[in-house]
């Protein structure tokens, strides 16, 4: 007697769930990032890095950029055009253009050299080029008039970026100690307020000696 052969089991194909969501396109993806952002946000194609591949990423900024929904500024990258009712279109602020040019991650800029003087009230003059010192990769771009230049540097230089301190010892550095006068001195006590001088205090040990003497000397109201 034949033992009957097998009769093959047909699995039915899972159906798709009524509420499942499709997946969402490069392009969706990107636009939903830029139109969640404020208006003058820099972005560059590291902004995008895991949502497609460098090459997909670059024909969607390409087309938003002839849309008019991007402004390309410079060699990659792109700001979301914000405007003046005077002056018409504006550029983005210096700042945001280090962020872009730095790059994602946790990666700190310091402005540095005359920004920093100026930033400071220490110069009257906005300098066309702008330092900043950062962890992350050298980098240079033009945008406008403006040179905006990172410069890789060590830990110890950037262990007070983003505090007063930090902005205070590039000042410093870039005034040299022979031009570092009382009338410095004044212009920083009132523009400091006790939490700064505080901070000055704290942070004096990072600072190259004479400047460490400085930041003391404003922070306590020496001569």
């Amino acid at each position: 007697m034949k033992t009957p052969s097998a009769v093959p089991i047909r699995t039915p194909r899972a159906s798709k769930a009524p509420n499942a969501k499709a997946p969402v396109s490069i392009d969706a993806a990107i636009r939903a990032q830029i139109s969640a952002a404020e208006k003058g946000r820099v972005f560059s194609p590291a902004d995008f890095t895991g949502l497609g591949s460098r090459t997909a990423v670059d024909k969607v900024l390409s087309r938003l950029t002839a849309s008019g929904e991007l402004r390309r500024i410079a060699r990659g990258l792109y700001d979301r055009p914000r405007s003046h009712p005077v002056l018409g279109a504006l550029l983005p602020s210096t700042d945001e253009i280090a962020r872009a040019l730095a790059g994602k991650g946790n990666l700190r800029l310091q402005p540095s050299g005359a920004y920093a003087a100026n930033l400071l009230g220490l110069s009257e003059q906005v300098p066309l080029k702008l330092a900043y010192l950062t962890d992350g990769a050298s980098r240079k771009v033009q945008i406008g008039s403006r040179h905006i230049t990172l410069k890789h540097t060590t830990p110890r230089n950037m262990a007070t970026a983003g505090r007063i301190s930090g902005l205070v010892i590039q000042a410093l550095r870039y005034l040299k100690q022979p031009n570092i006068d009382e009338q410095i001195l004044t212009r920083l006590r009132k523009r400091l307020s006790k939490k700064d001088k505080a901070v000055l205090l704290a942070d004096a040990a990072f600072a190259p000696a004479w400047i460490a003497d400085v930041m003391r000397r404003i922070a306590r109201g020496e001569d």
